[in-house]
């Protein structure tokens, strides 16, 4: 009887949860074998080397946090104050999850500062966001400079957020600002 290898999806999540945490440098298979409990042959089983791994950790992240949440969102229909709100709920639910989680999101980013092709998958990445968010306050926002701040905002708080060290003032909290900013942009 042959050994149960490792499916071929936890080595990429593995991976994006190291990428997340140390930067595309802490991907390293010997870790993520060691990480998986398993040893590091499996791995080339699945891949060529390690710059395999890297781009499909990449087109794993960039499907997740763009096709897979937008059918997520249109799934259960709904006009577009209700798919805005599915889409921030979404959103905040992924905040740790490996694929659509903030610490991988920002990993590429920083990345993208390194390295052009990264750069350019983050950019078809973040026009495809953007032009969905577009689409949705297009619906019930006439004006089209209001439809590109409303979507600049949403975009800018879902990363920004996780960047700012600034406490909000006494009294309350950032869930309680983030709950109002929601609510304004879907008035």
């Amino acid at each position: 009887m042959g050994a149960i290898r490792t499916p071929r999806g936890k080595w990429v999540e593995e991976g994006l949860r190291a990428l997340g945490a140390g930067g595309p440098e802490a991907v390293r298979i010997e870790v993520l074998a060691q990480a998986l409990g398993v040893s590091k042959g499996g791995f080339y089983g699945y891949f060529r080397n390690r710059e395999a791994l890297l781009d499909e950790m990449l087109d794993t992240w960039e499907h997740e946090i763009t096709e897979a949440v937008i059918e997520q969102v249109e799934a259960d229909g709904g006009d577009a104050r209700e798919k805005l709100a599915r889409l921030f709920g979404i959103a905040a639910a992924a905040v740790d999850a490996p694929t659509r989680g903030v610490a991988a999101d920002l990993a590429i980013r920083e990345w993208a500062r390194r390295d052009p092709g990264v750069a350019e998958r983050l950019r078809r990445t973040d026009n495809r966001r953007m032009d969905y968010l577009r689409s949705l306050f297009r619906e019930f926002v006439a004006d089209e400079a209001d439809v590109e701040r409303r979507s600049m905002i949403v975009f800018t708080l879902r990363i920004g957020n996780f960047l700012m060290a600034a406490d909000p003032p006494p009294g309350t909290t950032r869930g309680d600002v983030l709950r109002d900013i929601t609510a304004w942009l879907l008035d």
